[in-house]
């Protein structure tokens, strides 16, 4: 019997069962990962009115942070209502376009957070490596570019992957995403056909994007090491280092995370599903929930500002 007869023709919706082996204690993971979008959303709402109301933090690095801020706040907001939904409202069905929609959102934002964390190792090299240089290389233009350059690469390199699920795919062995939200290769294992070319492609991506990332920032980290090194005092090698810390931080959480997800998702057929779905949906919520904390607890420009708020608002 031909292997089309017991498949699904272009489904007009997939359904989204969550955490596969848990869907009894959903509820109750609903709860931390509910906890963990209203930190994100208020960490990061706060960072960027402190950013903004500073004129004094109208700086590159600070610049870069906002952006970090508006992502973290995208990406939450693109996962955790329908995965909330899915845990206390048992609403698990999801359009096919909205699933697409959604995978988009999520990989771009997740390809705009990897850019600018590279754009932050750049001026953090340049800053410390050619600090005379700094604020003529670093200007507003090239900021300005930067953004706008990164949005794009990233949304231009995820579209391609969605394209090919929507148009070249067409039969499906199940409508049942054993996810709690929708991710490429999630979908694409649902296929009854050829897929080699979404694998390819999605390999692709995600070494042009985070790889090509993460060799720069190690580079641009290697060389700003050798710099503080050398440095005679020591008091300037500790200042100079403090302002690296904080990225450093959220640099090895961002990529250690990923990559266990990325790698279990395509070769770890020997983890168990709920461990792979759990860890895969806390990398992404982890990152917009720390961030803040790890900025404002190392960056003594913003911790500054936010202890000034909080105090004026004791003193009303």
């Amino acid at each position: 019997m031909s292997i089309y007869n017991t498949t699904v023709f272009m489904p007009s919706e997939f359904t989204l069962i969550g955490i596969p082996g848990l869907e009894s204690v959903q509820c109750w993971i609903g709860i931390p990962f509910c906890a963990m979008y209203l930190m994100a959303m208020i960490g990061n709402s706060l960072l960027l009115i402190i950013i903004k109301s500073e004129h004094s933090l109208h700086q590159p690095m600070y610049i870069f942070l906002g952006m970090l801020g508006v992502t973290d706040i995208a990406l939450s907001t693109s996962i955790v209502p329908k995965m909330l939904g899915i845990f206390w409202f048992h609403v698990t069905e999801i359009y096919f376009d909205s699933c697409l929609l959604q995978m988009w959102l999520i990989h771009t934002f997740q390809g705009i957070e990897s850019d600018i964390l590279l754009a932050m190792a750049l001026d953090r090299y340049v800053a410390i490596c050619y600090p005379l240089r700094h604020a003529a290389i670093f200007s507003h233009q090239l900021v300005t570019q930067i953004a706008a350059m990164v949005t794009l690469r990233a949304a231009v390199l995820v579209a391609p992957c969605l394209v090919l699920i929507k148009f070249r795919l067409q039969f499906y062995h199940t409508t049942v995403i054993s996810h709690s939200y929708c991710e490429h290769m999630a979908v694409v294992k649902l296929v009854a056909e050829n897929i080699r070319v979404n694998k390819i492609y999605g390999l692709f991506v995600a070494f042009t994007v985070a790889g090509l990332d993460i060799v720069l920032i190690t580079l641009s980290y290697i060389q700003i090491f050798i710099t503080v090194f050398r440095l005679p005092q020591k008091e300037a090698r500790l200042k100079a280092f403090n302002t690296c810390v904080a990225h450093i931080c959220v640099f090895l959480q961002f990529y250690s995370l990923g990559f266990f997800s990325f790698f279990a998702h395509r070769f770890g057929s020997h983890i168990p599903p709920y461990i792979h779905i759990l860890f895969s949906s806390t990398y992404l919520l982890v990152p917009p929930f720390l961030n803040p904390l790890v900025y404002g607890a190392k960056t003594k420009q913003i911790r500054v500002h936010m202890i000034k708020i909080f105090c004026s608002k004791n003193l009303l």
